[in-house]
C-alpha cells in the first residue's frame, strides 16, 4: 500500500468519529507494511482531553508491538497534529508522519509552528497534504453540521 491507501484507512477512521459525535480525525500507525495501531478522536465520549487520535494510533501501536520505541513507523493522521500529538510522536520516536489537513489555529508540525525544528532528541520527516481535499471537506462538513445545529 501507498500513503494515499493509508491514508484512506485513517479518513475512515475519521468518519467513524464524526459518527460519534467527535471532531472527526482519525490515525494509523504502519510498521514494516502493517497497520499495527489505530485510534480517532473520542475527547466527549471518553471524557478525557488526551484522546486525540494519534495517541489512541500511538498506544495501540505500542500495546501490539511491546513496545514505546516506534522508530520504524510511520503515523498517518487526516489532519496535522497539534503540540501535544507531536510531543507523543517525537517522544515515541516515530520515524515518518503523514497528514493530510493542515491545521492552521493547532498544527505542531509545520503550519502555526514546527515542534520538529525546536532541536529535540527526535525529529521524524513529515509529509502534509496527502488527500488534502479529502480530509478538509471531512472537517468542514462537520463543523458546518454543528453550526447548523446550534441556529435550530
Amino acid at each position: 500500500m501507498n500513503d494515499k491507501e493509508y491514508m484512506k484507512k485513517a479518513l475512515a477512521l475519521a468518519e467513524k468519529a464524526g459518527s460519534l459525535g467527535e471532531v472527526p480525525i482519525g490515525a494509523v500507525v504502519v510498521w514494516d507494511g502493517e497497520i499495527v495501531g489505530e485510534g480517532y478522536n473520542f475527547r466527549e465520549g471518553g471524557k478525557n482531553a488526551l484522546l486525540h487520535a494519534e495517541i489512541m494510533a500511538i498506544d495501540s501501536a505500542c500495546k501490539k508491538l511491546g513496545g514505546w520505541r516506534l522508530h520504524k513507523a510511520t503515523l498517518y493522521v487526516t489532519v496535522e497534529p497539534c503540540i501535544m500529538c507531536a510531543g507523543a510522536i517525537i517522544n515515541s520516536r516515530v520515524k515518518r508522519v503523514v497528514y493530510g489537513a493542515a491545521d492552521p489555529r493547532f498544527g505542531a508540525m509545520g503550519s502555526l509552528f514546527d515542534a520538529t525544528k525546536l532541536g529535540l532528541n527526535h525529529t521524524p520527516e513529515v509529509v502534509g497534504g496527502v488527500l488534502s481535499d479529502e480530509c478538509e471537506g471531512l472537517m468542514a462538513d462537520f463543523f458546518q453540521s454543528l453550526r447548523e445545529k446550534r441556529k435550530s
